[in-house]
């Protein structure tokens, strides 16, 4: 069982960066693949970033690459979006999810939210212009 917590959304202006945290709780959490995903006003969840269980491997929504950063330190427990020169249409619920690292790891797959087995409860970020 893995319990995820994510925190550091807020209010920003555009332009500015932001530093989400996701905080695990399980034994065996080093041992998943974890996503990002995002829900903006009155839309459909969508992929942000995914890390493979080792922290080797990183896969990016189109629209985020060059500006976001997904990393994890297993030590803590914790896997981290590096948000920078952020947009008003960035705005949205943020939440983390993990799943279980099986097969090989592929951009296909792990943007898929039905691979993830654990979700947080979302943490807000509110871009303004």
């Amino acid at each position: 069982q893995v319990q995820l917590v994510e925190s550091g959304g807020g209010l920003v202006q555009a332009g500015d960066s932001l530093r989400l945290s996701c905080a695990a709780s399980g034994r065996t959490f080093y041992t998943y693949a974890v996503g990002w995903f995002r829900r903006p006003p009155g839309k459909e969840r969508e992929f942000v970033a995914t890390i493979n269980w080792s922290g080797g491997v990183t896969y990016y929504e189109d629209s985020v690459l060059g500006r976001f950063i997904i990393s994890r330190d297993s030590a803590k427990s914790t896997v981290y979006l590096e948000m920078s020169s952020l947009k008003p249409e960035d705005t949205a619920v943020y939440y983390c999810a993990a799943g279980a690292s099986t097969g090989t790891f592929t951009s296909d797959r792990y943007q898929r939210s039905e691979v993830y087995n654990y979700w947080g409860q979302g943490t807000q970020v509110t871009v303004s212009a």
